[in-house]
């Protein structure tokens, strides 16, 4: 394992998903907007362009609101480990990692702290099989790498 040794980690089911569902989001939007025209169900008023652009808009937002969910990703190198979630991110020194997890039946990985927290990992998510577990294997291999200089150092080496 070389000290110059980097990965970063995104999840690829999720992305592919959200990218399809904010793109119909916004075609089924554009079209309910498109068919807003004439009077309203009761008659008093009627649909104005401004009434269709709203309705874009809020697809437009409702899309953004759908691609919150591809912001997972977990980089990690020598020194640290930094993990940004669909809310809240964290950067942490290998110092304070007991471990790398990934439980049975669980919806992603997590770390595990000295202080006995967990920490979320969304970007590891067992939806993405295969890329998930190499990603918790590249994660144990530098927190390992870690561990042994940190071993050398103490013992003098």
């Amino acid at each position: 394992m070389s000290e110059t040794e980097s990965i970063r980690i995104r999840p690829r089911r999720i992305r592919l998903v959200c990218w399809a569902s904010a793109a119909v989001l916004v075609v089924v939007f554009t079209l309910l907007a498109t068919s807003l025209t004439g009077p309203t169900g009761n008659g008093y008023g009627t649909f104005q362009r401004g009434d269709q652009l709203a309705m874009i808009g809020l697809g437009v937002f409702g899309a953004l609101g759908f691609l919150l969910f591809t912001r997972p990703m977990v980089e990690a190198d020598a020194r640290r480990v930094r993990v940004r979630n669909v809310i809240g991110s964290y950067e942490l020194p290998w110092e304070v990692v007991r471990g790398v997890r990934f439980d049975r039946g669980a919806p992603w990985a997590s770390l595990e702290l000295h202080d006995d927290d967990l920490v979320p990992m969304v970007a590891l998510q067992a939806a993405d099989k295969e890329l998930a577990v190499e990603g918790v294997r590249a994660l144990r291999r530098l927190h390992q790498a870690h561990q042994t200089r940190l071993a050398e150092g103490a013992s003098g080496r």
